[in-house]
């Protein structure tokens, strides 16, 4: 499925023009500059299927919005989008169509830690640079070359504020129970290296079949430990069964889960007796940034999951890479490029308009959007990250704390 974020003749000619009086680019009389084709590859269905569609539109907003200013460098950007399906198969077939069919210079916003591990190895051998908010520790030790960065934090940077958080309630004895992703044991080893240096007790975990109908004998393992806490570490669609299971069961102590997992959706699917008093835990986006305010106009909500301001931040990125390389859209040279603009003293900015017009003045910029400062590791990960902790109380979240 395409999405042609490209503009009209009239209006590339125009904004061609406007930067060749500036003398960025030599205007080409009848000519349409090429586009520089960029690909998505979201969840719009599966297990992610509820966040990819604003991921994807978060993207055709930041390409509709270089694209009225006069593109990169004169170039419209045309988006191709994918859906992964949640699945790394299907995201693994579509990785595929966007680099050999397609062509793109890089793909953007994989989602789950399973559809990124697949198709990094696609993006590397093939020089498409892939940015991605999948958190698992695994994909960054992956060889990239480069060729990749995560604007999510990673497995130790999450788990290790959700640790603080756990320890902070003072809680005796913590069991997880975790979907089968890359996402699963590293988590478990992270909590495991902290919780006991404050007196908590890792009680056990147990991995499991995502798809099953029921996790019955999961629970009772779990049970049988005696936890007070129990960290549900899944998707949603599991995890709604978990939670039905665990009140069925008669388990009365705390639950924490992933915000993506325990969201909205899922509070409004089960009544209010199976849901609260468990907390939740959200690498929170720039909430007082004038990007994230603009996106949210844009997307029409105050409230915007984490993923989509990140995505937002992937496609503003890359097109600012490729202005910095003299308009090169290639993997490679957004892989050379993106730290330049991203990090560093230039001037601080969360638009790529702005930041388009800055390069194009041969300022330095260094870009901090919706998601947040964008300062990236040599092996892609991201620097830090604020972790909100929200709280289900009557069916609805309710923030406790931010670390």
């Amino acid at each position: 499925m395409s999405f042609d974020a490209a503009i009209s003749r009239r209006t590339v000619l125009g904004g061609a023009a406007v930067l060749a009086a500036a003398g960025l680019v030599a205007p080409r009389a009848g000519a349409q500059p090429a586009a520089i084709r960029l690909g998505t590859l979201t969840p719009l269905t599966g297990a992610g299927g509820s966040y990819g569609p604003s991921m994807r539109k978060a993207m055709e907003w930041v390409a509709q919005e270089i694209n009225a200013a006069g593109g990169v460098l004169g170039h419209p950007i045309r988006l191709v989008s994918e859906d992964d399906q949640t699945n790394p198969e299907a995201a693994v077939r579509a990785a595929r169509k966007l680099i050999d069919v397609d062509k793109v210079a890089a793909i953007m916003g994989t989602w789950a830690s399973a559809v990124t591990t697949a198709v990094a190895p696609l993006c590397w051998e093939s020089k498409t640079f892939l940015t991605t908010v999948s958190g698992s520790d695994t994909i960054t030790q992956l060889p990239h070359q480069g060729y990749l960065i995560r604007t999510q934090p990673n497995t130790h940077l999450q788990i290790g504020k959700l640790a603080e958080f756990l320890l902070a309630l003072k809680v005796k004895r913590v069991f997880t129970l975790a979907a089968q992703t890359p996402f699963a044991v590293p988590s478990h080893k992270r909590l495991e290296e902290i919780l006991p240096r404050g007196g908590t007790e890792v009680a056990g975990i147990v991995v499991y079949d995502k798809d099953k109908t029921t996790f019955r004998s999961e629970i009772d393992q779990a049970l049988r430990s005696k936890p007070d806490m129990i960290y549900l570490n899944g998707y949603t669609p599991d995890c709604t069964v978990l939670m039905k299971e665990l009140f069925k069961a008669g388990y009365t102590g705390g639950k924490v889960a992933q915000g993506y997992a325990v969201n909205a959706k899922l509070l409004g699917s089960l009544p209010r007796e199976v849901t609260d008093g468990t907390y939740t835990a959200t690498p929170s986006p720039a909430v007082e940034s004038a990007g994230y305010k603009r996106l949210a106009r844009a997307l029409g909500t105050d409230d915007l999951d984490p993923y989509s301001c990140q995505c937002h931040d992937h496609i503003s990125l890359v097109a600012l890479a490729i202005a910095h390389a003299n308009g090169e859209a290639t993997g490679t040279a957004v892989r050379d490029h993106v730290r330049k603009i991203s990090q560093g003293n230039g001037q601080k900015i969360d638009s790529a308009v702005e930041g388009l017009k800055l390069l194009g003045h041969g300022k330095a910029i260094n870009y901090e959007g919706a998601s947040g400062p964008c300062d990236f590791t040599d092996a892609g990960d991201i620097l830090d990250c604020k972790i909100r902790f929200d709280q289900a109380q009557q069916g609805k979240f309710k923030f406790v704390k931010m670390i």
